[in-house]
């Protein structure tokens, strides 16, 4: 059985087996997002799903009877699917030169016999002018290359946690900074820039404690009631391309745990999950595929505990 306080490099789904039946009494965690970062790399969406399946089918026997599940995720913004029609938006306000597609089609009128040359000529822009405004404002570029649209992932979780004994018992919103660190401003298309991010939260059947005594009365008011999560992000990503505030992670450890629980974390990243637990004086398990990433946090927490040197699983 893997020991609390300690961090493990390892695949979950194959770590996750290792612990204790039944003594869990929260797993946090925030897994791959499945938006391309450098450890997602020759990962299939189809193993991502699975991955994600597996994970949340392994916790049903490690979670405590009433224990929960919060699955911190954003859903896609951009999911590249080859069935989607491939129709760029069509930007004037990015348009450099002001030839129309009807000034075109006038030209076209007036000289049938102009080729797209001499129809650039005539009406003094490039040649590439009039093939964008005929077929498309970027025939070249956009048009051609896989569509993307917004996919949910919360039905899937729900389905996945479903199947495994585990129930959606609320969801609650994070809402991160406007000017965040990673932000990338849209600018060819009407799509809202991200926000925000959803936190799952998934109960085992059992008997669960609603202790008013884990809050002080002002954190019930402003954020232990609340859906919506204002936190500010991490402002900058440098020792981990995804982390997540310790905030975030506090506010969940001591809204659904006692002192002396165990938290788990099976993607555990940097170590936010980790600290946050130490801070809230509860236990932690953390597993880390990623070798990099399991000493980082290994440093992170021994720089607070003091403890023993990590032992790679």
């Amino acid at each position: 059985m893997l020991e609390t306080n300690e961090i493990y490099c390892g695949d979950s789904r194959e770590l996750l087996m290792q612990i204790e039946p039944d003594s869990v009494a929260l797993s946090f965690w925030s897994p791959p997002y499945f938006l391309g970062k450098d450890y997602e790399q020759g990962v299939s969406y189809e193993q991502w799903q699975s991955m994600l399946k597996e994970v949340i089918r392994l916790h049903y026997d490690i979670l405590k009877p009433g224990g929960f599940m919060v699955i911190n995720i954003a859903d896609i913004l951009a999911f590249q699917d080859e069935n989607m029609p491939r129709i760029q938006a069509d930007n004037p306000s990015n348009k450099k030169c002001s030839v129309t597609r009807e000034m075109v089609l006038e030209a076209r009128r007036l000289h049938p016999d102009y080729n797209r040359d001499q129809l650039a000529a005539f009406l003094n822009c490039s040649e590439q002018t009039v093939d964008r405004r005929l077929n498309g404002n970027n025939i070249r570029g956009g048009k051609h290359a896989v569509g993307t649209h917004v996919k949910l992932v919360g039905g899937q979780l729900e389905q996945y946690a479903y199947e495994a004994g585990l129930y959606l018992y609320d969801k609650r919103i994070w809402v991160k900074d406007p000017a965040w660190a990673n932000s990338k401003w849209t600018t060819s298309t009407l799509k809202a820039v991200s926000e925000t991010e959803d936190l799952y939260v998934f109960w085992k059947p059992g008997t669960y404690v609603v202790n008013r005594d884990r809050l002080t009365p002002s954190e019930w008011k402003e954020w232990g009631l609340r859906q919506v999560w204002n936190i500010p992000s991490v402002r900058a990503n440098d020792i981990h391309q995804a982390m997540f505030p310790m905030k975030l992670a506090y506010r969940v450890i001591k809204l659904y745990t006692d002192e002396g629980d165990i938290v788990l974390d099976p993607f555990l990243g940097s170590g936010t999950t980790a600290l946050a637990a130490i801070e809230a004086n509860r236990q932690f398990i953390g597993i880390e595929l990623m070798e990099q990433y399991a000493s980082l946090a290994q440093k992170r927490i021994n720089e607070v505990l003091k403890t023993p040197k990590l032992e790679f699983a």
